[in-house]
């Protein structure tokens, strides 16, 4: 059973991260990237690293994926020229995607044969690892409580600061 939610998640996070090569439109793959950052983090739970899960919660999925998606759609401008019908397209050359996939396969067949030639057995006990997130919450609100809230401030400063630059500041339109 354990395999087989391995396996669904890793094919998450890998046909995620296809949909994010192949899409032209960017909300299409911010959206794709979420899901992979969602199925690595399933995979970080599986292999017992849950604080690395959170953390992948929290500042990739809640932070820099909000910060692509806030970019994305403020970045869209509309000049009265501008007949394209198909908002956040990436038009690239035949030429580069060419190059691109075909250096994509190689590093996928070198880094399969790697795999396959590999030797994964245990030497030694098997660990007994314990959850650390308590420890680290109760060492994060006691002791280091200060740079916490210094960076909390700051995120805050920095939030207020990208919603005071994204304002429309001309009046005519």
């Amino acid at each position: 059973m354990e395999l087989a939610v391995f396996y669904s998640f890793a094919a998450l996070a890998v046909g995620s991260g296809l949909f994010i090569l192949l899409t032209r439109n960017l909300m299409y793959a911010a959206f794709a990237l979420f899901m992979a950052l969602l199925g690595v983090a399933a995979l970080f739970v599986l292999a017992g690293a849950d604080f690395l899960a959170i953390t992948q919660l929290l500042v990739y999925v809640g932070g820099i994926l909000v910060l692509l998606i806030f970019g994305i759609m403020l970045t869209r401008t509309a000049s009265e020229d501008d007949t394209s019908q198909t908002p956040n397209r990436v038009l690239i050359k035949l030429g580069r995607s060419f190059w691109g996939v075909g250096l994509s396969v190689i590093l996928f067949l070198l880094l399969l044969g790697v795999l396959v030639n590999a030797n994964f057995r245990l030497n030694g006990p098997a660990l007994n690892s314990r959850s650390t997130i308590r420890t680290l919450g109760v060492e994060l609100m006691t002791s280091h409580l200060l740079p916490f809230e210094i960076a909390g401030v700051l995120l805050l400063v920095a939030l207020v600061g990208a919603a005071y630059l994204a304002l429309n500041r001309n009046p005519s339109r």
